[in-house]
């Protein structure tokens, strides 16, 4: 008995550009309503909890909507490079995804631009020269992808190493905002951030009113980036306060 050849098929790339295109329309529009329910300058829920691991000296957990981030910190302890004399210490930091973290199996990765900023962002809020030829290890582990990694990993990283007890001149909490047209959109979800026009990010320290690391993509007026700057900080002030009150918890418990 004859049987028809199998054969297999897939949207083509410009069905996914059309998709695409829809969708930044879509996000354009003054009255579009984000997936979650949010309004355009909310961010997602967030939990935090410190002690997430027994093995290291300081490890942090964070989950901001369907983001999920773990964070260890080991050290300080004796540098590999002791032979090289340094008056401060130094700081190395590791990020990585799980093979499960995206909805497509298998894409889990080391990140190294992700691991240098990481490194940017908390490098200057660390007392460095409290600790002297020895190295702080930073391993951030992203467990789930959904949208505004990079601050995720900075925020929680962050709260492991005040959890590891290592000198800081204040904690540094990080927000991405997007850009569709003339909606600026903060804490965007993986999908929104797959259509924006363009990207701003800040890392900050509110009690010393410190940007450690500022990223822009795109095209963007000084009217605009002023009002972005001005909602990433309030943001980044409110989610500090957050973490500060989830270190007094940890003691307090």
């Amino acid at each position: 008995m004859a049987t028809a050849p199998t054969s297999t098929y897939s949207p083509s790339n410009s069905w996914e550009r059309a998709r695409q295109q829809q969708k930044k329309s879509l996000f354009r529009k003054e009255d579009w309503v984000r997936s979650d329910g949010r309004n355009f300058h909310q961010c997602r829920p967030a939990f935090l909890r410190t002690g997430a691991t027994n093995a290291a000296s300081g490890s942090a957990y964070a989950e901001f909507g369907s983001t999920k981030v773990i964070v260890s910190v080991f050290g300080p302890r004796e540098s590999k490079k002791a032979m090289m004399y340094s008056d401060t210490g130094r700081l190395n930091c590791h990020v990585s995804y799980t093979t499960f973290s995206a909805p497509i199996r298998g894409q889990g990765t080391d990140n190294k631009e992700y691991s240098s900023m990481l490194h940017k962002a908390l490098e200057s809020a660390i007392i460095l020269e409290t600790f002297p030829k020895t190295t702080v290890d930073i391993f951030a582990l992203v467990l789930e992808s959904g949208g505004g990694d990079l601050p995720v990993i900075i925020s929680c990283a962050s709260l492991a190493l005040a959890d590891a007890g290592i000198m800081m001149y204040d904690l540094v909490s990080a927000v991405s905002l997007s850009c569709f047209g003339t909606n600026l959109v903060i804490d965007p979800t993986t999908e929104e951030e797959a259509c924006r026009d363009g990207s701003f990010m800040i890392s900050y320290m509110p009690s010393r009113n410190e940007i450690t690391q500022f990223t822009l993509t795109g095209e963007w007026s000084t009217a605009k980036i002023n009002e972005a700057l001005e909602l990433c900080l309030d943001a980044c002030s409110k989610l500090a306060e957050i973490m500060r009150s989830c270190l007094k918890d940890n003691v307090l418990s």
